[in-house]
């Protein structure tokens, strides 16, 4: 398995490099998360991969190693009320710009999953196609992303069980629909999603 490298990251030498990725873009509740990186060449010691290549067992074992190793990392999200005003895009591009924000310093350059850039004061940003399996600083913010917002909606679970979100984490498996149809929607999910998801599924 070829595993994300520090490629980018060596092109940008004299300055110092973040990796920022999302989660829960797809996803029919909870908040879309950011999460941000400041480049460590550590991060190569860890089998780091793109956290959707990862059993949830293996990110969490690797969100544990970054933790251990103290590396310099923010979370930003953006709530329900946010994507219900936003669109889930422009959501998601306000969560990874909070975490960005918190930091950016001078002569700082920000590499991102995707291929649009985002506008932050201040900052160089640099979209990179499929980033997550390129960049160990991407991969390792979207694993980190992922196990904050699998941990939020694990505590959404514990107060409704009867949609299984502890299994499909609110994205639309069959039994969610299915679920949604019987009980209806809780106070944790998108409702701007649900009208499309309902008529279409």
């Amino acid at each position: 398995m070829i595993l994300p490298n520090n490629e980018i990251e060596r092109q940008y030498k004299t300055r110092t490099v973040i990796g920022a990725d999302e989660c829960g873009v797809g996803s029919l509740v909870g908040p879309v998360v950011s999460a941000a990186v400041v480049y460590d060449e550590r991060l190569l010691s860890l089998s780091i991969n793109d956290s959707k290549k990862l059993s949830a067992k293996k990110r969490e074992v690797i969100y544990e190693a970054l933790m251990n190793l103290e590396v310099e990392y923010a979370v930003g999200a953006a709530s329900i009320d946010e994507i219900e005003k936003l669109n889930i895009l422009n959501a998601a591009k306000l969560s990874m710009q909070r975490a960005i924000k918190m930091l950016q310093s001078p002569n700082c350059v920000t590499l991102i999953d995707g291929n649009r850039t985002i506008e932050v004061l201040d900052a160089t940003v640099i979209p990179i196609v499929k980033g997550d399996t390129k960049s160990v600083t991407i991969a390792a913010a979207s694993i980190i992303a992922k196990v904050t917002r699998d941990t939020i909606i694990q505590h959404m679970s514990s107060r409704y069980s009867g949609y299984k979100l502890e299994q499909n984490m609110g994205y639309a498996t069959k039994y969610h629909i299915d679920a949604l149809r019987r009980n209806g929607s809780t106070q944790y999910h998108r409702k701007c999603m649900l009208k499309k998801v309902l008529c279409y599924t």
